[in-house]
């Protein structure tokens, strides 16, 4: 089925995919792609047929994050407006964190903020050595990416994700390897063949045990994100959005100059 902002469908072998289709948006979030989204990845979890999920995007990035006019329709919204929307997000990473069936990520370009989110709620991510490469940016906007660090600081640990959170700074996809957000690195050419290989180990298991194995996983976690923590932090964030290091942030980012913190322009 083909949606506004996203393709989604299963094979005969049980695989549903879910790509990522705007392209000339870096495939960034607004709240109808999350609400989409969600109701998506619902879908295929109450779907007998599903075995696992492919989760890829097309053009130059993965997920740029969130989508500019989205974000300045936000910083202009009430404190309120943005605790729902971020609600919102954090329904669709706990709607993918929780898939109960595997689910496999192919990053074949930039993964920034939200989309960093996605890739570390997958259980087996691929990405391309020489165009991925990711950031947790929010810093530099005066917000902080509340929503996605329990998943983040899962899949790196903390000390990456303190450090990561703190400086904004971008990462290669060979250091999110090394700090266990990625698992492996194909060429582009390569990678559709082996996120393919990877499918195919993945039928070769129980579906029953697989569903079982995340599940205990996920309940073996310290501190798993679930009702709780989400809403922690969304309303962590809701208050930085409408806060007046956020909104000077995000319209330093929209006016393509620097934040008053970094010395205006």
């Amino acid at each position: 089925m083909q949606r506004p902002f996203f393709l989604e469908e299963i094979d005969d072998r049980g695989v549903a995919h879910i790509a990522l289709t705007r392209p000339d948006k870096h495939n960034a979030f607004h709240a109808d792609l999350i609400a989409e989204l969600t109701t998506a990845l619902h879908g295929f979890d109450s779907d007998e047929r599903v075995r696992c999920l492919l989760l890829t995007a097309e053009g130059k990035s993965f997920s740029a994050g969130a989508d500019l006019t989205w974000m300045q329709s936000m910083a202009a919204a009430s404190e309120q407006e943005n605790l729902e929307d971020a609600r919102a997000l954090a329904s669709l990473m706990d709607a993918l964190d929780s898939f109960s069936r595997p689910t496999v990520a192919l990053v074949q370009g930039p993964a920034i903020g939200g989309g960093v989110g996605l890739v570390a709620c997958c259980d087996i991510v691929v990405a391309e050595p020489s165009a991925a490469l990711f950031a947790l940016s929010e810093v530099r906007l005066g917000l902080i990416p509340a929503v996605i660090q329990p998943y983040v600081a899962a899949a790196i640990g903390e000390r990456a994700a303190t450090r990561y959170t703190l400086t904004g700074e971008r990462f290669s996809a060979e250091t999110a390897q090394q700090l266990g957000l990625v698992h492996e690195l194909a060429a582009w050419h390569d990678l559709r063949t082996r996120g393919e290989e990877l499918i195919a180990e993945l039928l070769k298991g129980g579906p029953a045990a697989q569903r079982e194995a995340k599940a205990q996983l996920r309940a073996l976690r310290g501190h798993a994100p679930g009702p709780e923590v989400n809403e922690d932090a969304a309303q962590r964030i809701a208050r930085l959005r409408v806060g007046a290091e956020g909104q000077e942030g995000i319209a330093a980012f929209l006016e393509k100059r620097k934040p008053s913190w970094r010395g205006g322009s």
